[in-house]
């Protein structure tokens, strides 16, 4: 009897889980984090180590789907040649033992066009918040996705949307109410 309360001991003692994350999922916050701040240097040379070779980056806002390291790595240089005081502000980091989930606050300024659609700078400070899925193997991304309200960025940047029915949306009609009395 008494060897048996050993051997359960033993057992439960055996059985009960390490406090803290698993080597895995510590490391894929680490890439999370890890990508979060190439997005805000611009670091091709991380962010090449990051991916694998034919990973894939979806960019949903913009209905884009970015194949390769090559094509990853414009997509980041993109938003880097439009947006001067870029700073990227990771709030939640939730990592699994298969990726990631980021959520982040993303805020620059418009100093230089954005391609074909915002052809002038308007020189407005854009604040947008977003969240990035990770797929993660190996502590290297096989697939991301980048969510966010694309039309907070363009009524930040100064444009008016015209609804059906002749109403126009612009940035002060989706601003929260001011809660200072004035």
């Amino acid at each position: 009897m008494k060897s048996l309360f050993g051997v359960v001991a033993l057992v439960t003692a055996a059985c009960v889980p390490r406090s803290g994350p698993s080597p895995t999922v510590a490391r894929n916050e680490i890439v999370a984090r890890t990508l979060m701040s190439a997005w805000e240097s611009g670091d091709v040379n991380v962010l090449t180590d990051l991916f694998y070779p034919d990973a894939v980056y979806d960019d949903f806002p913009n209905q884009a789907q970015y194949q390769g390291i090559r094509e990853i790595v414009g997509y980041v240089q993109q938003v880097q040649s439009w947006a001067g005081s870029l700073s990227i502000d990771v709030s939640e980091v939730h990592p699994s033992e298969t990726g990631a989930t980021v959520e982040w606050i993303f805020s620059a300024t418009q100093d230089h066009p954005i391609g074909n659609r915002v052809p002038v700078a308007t020189g407005r400070e854009v604040v947008l918040n977003g969240v990035t899925i990770l797929e993660i193997e190996n502590g290297r991304i096989r697939r991301a996705a980048d969510y966010m309200d694309a039309l907070a960025l363009v009524l930040q940047l100064g444009a008016e949307v015209r609804m059906p029915g002749g109403s126009v949306l612009r940035l002060e009609d989706v601003l929260p109410p001011d809660t200072t009395g004035r």
